[in-house]
Order: C-alpha cells, then structure tokens, then sequence
C-alpha cells in the first residue's frame, strides 16, 4: 500500500528531510530479501531497518534511542515512509537484522546502493582523483594484563559452561571457584608476590582434568560471552602456557615473551577473538584498523562533493601496503576506480608504482620511504649510490673498483621481491675505506636493493617528491585527515560498537554511509568545505 505523508517544513540541516527529497527511496526491500524468510507474519521492512542503522550513525545513537526516534521524530518518519502513527518497533530487531546482514552476506550492499544512486545523480563518477588513509579502531572491550586475561578468559568460559551444561559443571567445578569467579577478574585483589601471581595462574591451567577437556572444546553453545561464537579457551591456553618436565615431574609454565605467537595471532581479549594488539609511532591498541577513501576533485569544478567511495576494515596488525590492492579491487567492482590515487607512504611500494598505471589505469601519488641505510641517514660514506650495478652480469662494484661475489634474489621483510648483493669478506677486510663502507667485523659490505625496474622507479620517484611541484599536487591528500576526524567526531569512529571483525566491519559500512549523507545535506543545503584552520599564533606577522 502507497503511503501518503504531508510535506512539513524542516530546518536547514534535516539530513533526513533532504535524503528523502533528493533521492528518494534508497534500500529496496527486494535487495535484501534473501536474508528473511517466506513464512511467517510480515517483519519489519528490510529498507526501513538499513535506513535506521545509517541514521544511527548520522546522530551516534544507540539502539534503544534509534528505536525511540522511529516512533517519536517526526523527520524520520518522512524519511522511513511510514504513517505519524506507526508504533516503531522494539530495539532489540536492529540486533538480528545486523546479524542478517553479516549471515547472507548483504554487508557490502548498504554503500554501494547509495553510490550507484549517486552516479545515477552525476554525484560520483569514475577517473578523477582519489584519496586513502587509515585510523586505529579501538575494541569494544576492556584491556587486560596477562594474569587478568587468563583469568576472565577462564570465567567467561565457566559463565558459558553454567548455561549450556549446568549439571554437569555443578558436578566437576571445584566449590571455591564459584567464589572465585562468580564476578568479573578486575573485582578481586590478586596476590601482590609476583611468584604467587604465576603459581595462581599455572594452577588455573593444571587443575583442569584433561578428560574433561571435551567439554570446553565441544559443548553445546560454549562462548566466551556470546553462546554464537566458539570458546577460545584452549587457544589461550596453548598461548599462553607450556608444559615442562622439571626432575622428571610434567609443570606448567607461563610462556617468556619470546615463547609467545606473534600479535597477529594472539588473541587479547576473550570477548573479541578477532581483535588483535598493534603499535604505530609509539602508541599501542588493541582493536582493528579503517581504511578511508574518498573522492577529492575541486567541488567547484567537478560539480560533485566529497564522498567516500570504500571502506576496508582489518584487525590491526595488518599493514596498509597489504591491503591497497584490495582497495583498488572494491573500486573497480563498483565502477569508481580513481584516475589518480593520492595515498601516504605506507601504502605506497615500487611494485604498486610500477604495476598500477599499467594493469588499472590508476596513477599512485604517494612518497616512497626514504633511504635508511647508516650512509644515508649520516650522509657520510659510501651509500647505494656509489655502487655500480651491472644487471646484467648480476654484479655490482664498489668505488674502489672491487666486484661483490654474492648475488641472491627473493624476498624482504614484508614479502616484496629484492637482490641482496654481498662482497666477500676477504674483499672488504684489507681495504682502506672499509670503515666508509660497513661496520660489521666479520662479513663484507651487502646491498640491498629492488629489482632493475623498481630499482629504477624508486630512485626517479625520491628525486621527484623533493620538487615544489610534486608537493603542490600531493598537498590535497592531506584532506583524508579531516575525513577521519569527521568520522571519529560525528559517528564514534575510534572505538567500536561491536565485538568482531565482522561486526566491526558492518559498522564501518554505516559509518561510511552516514558521512556520505551529511555531506551530501551540506551540498545541497550550499554548505561550503570547511577552510583549513589556522592559530593565532601562526597567523602573526613577525616581520612587523
């Protein structure tokens, strides 16, 4: 049935209002079918529902408010399409949609509905220039110590065991531990010796009957916290822990921090086994890592306002360089793959530089990371670029016209293809300039260096990016920072609302929708972009 609703006056910056005049319907309930079934009374409509999540995050409300302004805001109801007295529907369906959003794999559907309507409109198109940082993404959950993770990780596994199998856990579980972990492991003192600290918790670890092993591993519905999801008991175990055999008696014992698996594989929280420990410039976190792109062409000459184009979640030890691939991927299945592409130095690689103008038409902007070698750094010495390189012969020579005898290809640190070229020891050990040259006592001077034609590439990049010019065209991608900073100011961006990488990524998704939307009611609306803000301070004329 065609819903009629009057034409009421709204305030200049009613993103709803002006959505529902300048697009008009947006989420079809037919492209989410698939997530619902045929039987049954008629639910709520799919297009409503991805309408209140977006705008969830165009106002940062929670559920419960979300739900409130469906039944008491009268510009939300003009935007769902729905009579002044619909009665709404209760909080709680925004979590089982969410979560048939992530099940049927309609994830990706909510932005890319909006861009397609976008180009439909003239507002988006392909080629132009595009933009790509990252920002660190809190968990949604609370940061532990290693005594205090091992401890809630075993509560939260005794919470889960205590509603899928009662009987039995009244049965096994020791009678003190009820007192010991019927509350949260931040509410008790623990011990202040740190021995008795590591005795209290191998013996949370040795007091578990291998027997009954099975039922944490296999019971029905065990969860750290959430009956949906596995227990990562064991997994923490086997991280954290390792068994000795001391005068022929099997311990168990923490593990040092060199026994421990890598951050991308440890775990850090028993609530949110996706989330994982990273450090940048310094400062730690634990939770995910965003990925922005957006749109930067001049409004004023294009016609067309700052939208974001994709958004790429992943948990946060994962490198940018990794994923741009990925990016360029997401754009090109939505038809919006950038004639430039102005990213920061962790992103940009020579094989990206080499690659990219060729396979997708896509010129990469970005600054290559500076030499790091002692010779550069101290500008003193013999560098790379006192050698010769003959390719071809796989040789190179030093400037006092020795030639290395080592020339190896395969692979860096980070997977990338590089020849690391060596000088024998006997070579470099009686030569006069040895000092200029390398510091190492035992081996001769070793290169490294990229393939010939990334080899190449990179040395005309470092020299180009010194240039005014090269500094005039790359100066609009610092923009993405404003971007970021909408995103963690407007819809709470710097922690997560969920738990999950899944979830977390779903949330993005409405993040990114949700800028999109208010920059879009601020194009309309004439609203210009914001200038670039200077101090006092900075403004001061010293020259007076």
């Amino acid at each position: 049935m065609t819903r009629q609703v009057a034409l009421v006056a709204f305030p200049k910056g009613c993103v709803a209002m002006r959505v529902r005049d300048e697009l008009g319907p947006l989420f079809e309930d037919e492209v989410f079918r698939s997530a619902f079934g045929v039987r049954g009374r008629p639910g709520v409509s799919p297009g409503q529902l991805v309408l209140v999540c977006v705008l969830q995050f165009v106002e940062n409300l929670t559920d419960r408010q979300a739900a409130h302004a469906t039944r008491a805001r009268i510009d939300w109801k003009y935007l769902l399409g729905v009579e002044l007295s619909d009665p709404g529907f209760d909080f709680t369906v925004l979590t089982g949609f969410r979560d048939r959003l992530l099940a049927h794999g309609l994830v990706e559907k909510v932005l890319d509905l909006l861009l397609q309507r976008l180009m439909e409109l003239g507002l988006a198109a392909p080629g132009g220039r595009q933009r790509t940082d990252s920002t660190h993404v809190l968990s949604a959950v609370r940061d532990l110590n290693r005594l205090e993770f091992v401890g809630e990780t075993l509560r939260a596994a005794l919470e889960a065991i205590a509603v899928a199998a009662p009987a039995w856990l009244r049965t096994w579980m020791d009678p003190s531990w009820q007192e010991r972990y019927r509350a949260r492991v931040d509410a008790y003192r623990r011990p202040g010796a740190q021995e008795k600290r590591r005795v209290g918790a191998a013996d949370r670890h040795r007091r578990i009957p291998p027997a009954r092993g099975r039922h944490l591993r296999h019971g029905p519905g065990l969860a750290a916290g959430d009956p949906r999801r596995r227990n990562p008991l064991r997994a923490v175990w086997l991280q954290q822990f390792k068994r000795t055999v001391i005068d022929g008696v099997r311990e168990v014992a923490w593990r040092g921090k060199d026994g421990l698996p890598p951050s991308r594989a440890r775990i850090t929280s028993p609530y949110d086994v996706d989330s994982r420990y990273a450090m940048k410039r310094g400062s730690g976190w634990d939770g995910y890592k965003v990925h922005l792109s957006e749109t930067c062409n001049d409004p004023g000459e294009v016609g067309r306002p700052h939208v974001i184009t994709t958004v790429l979640t992943t948990d946060a030890t994962v490198g940018d360089a990794v994923v741009i691939e990925q990016i360029h991927d997401r754009l090109d299945d939505k038809g919006l793959l950038p004639s430039e592409h102005l990213l920061d130095s962790g992103y940009v690689s020579a094989e990206l530089l080499l690659t990219s103008p060729v396979e997708r038409g896509v010129e990469v902007i970005g600054p290559v990371r500076p030499n790091s070698t002692r010779q550069a750094v101290e500008a003193a010495g013999y560098g790379k670029t006192s050698f010769s390189i003959d390719w071809d012969a796989r040789q190179a020579t030093c400037p006092s016209g020795a030639n290395s005898r080592y020339w190896s290809e395969g692979y860096d640190n980070n997977s990338r293809p590089a020849v690391r070229i060596r000088f024998a020891t006997q070579t470099c050990a009686p030569c006069p300039a040895r000092d200029q040259c390398t510091r190492s006592p035992q081996y001769g001077r070793q290169l490294t260096v990229r393939p010939q034609d990334q080899d190449i590439l990179l040395e005309r990049v470092r020299a180009e990016q010194a240039t005014e010019d090269w500094k005039a065209r790359y100066a609009a991608r610092a923009g993405v920072e404003g971007t970021i900073h909408q995103a963690v100011a407007t819809t709470g961006a710097r922690r997560t609302r969920y738990t999950s990488l899944a979830k977390t990524r779903l949330s993005h998704i409405f993040m990114a929708t949700a800028i999109n939307l208010i920059r879009l009611d601020a194009w309309w609306n004439g609203s210009p972009l914001a200038p670039t803000r200077t101090s006092h301070l900075a403004a001061l004329d010293l020259a007076t």
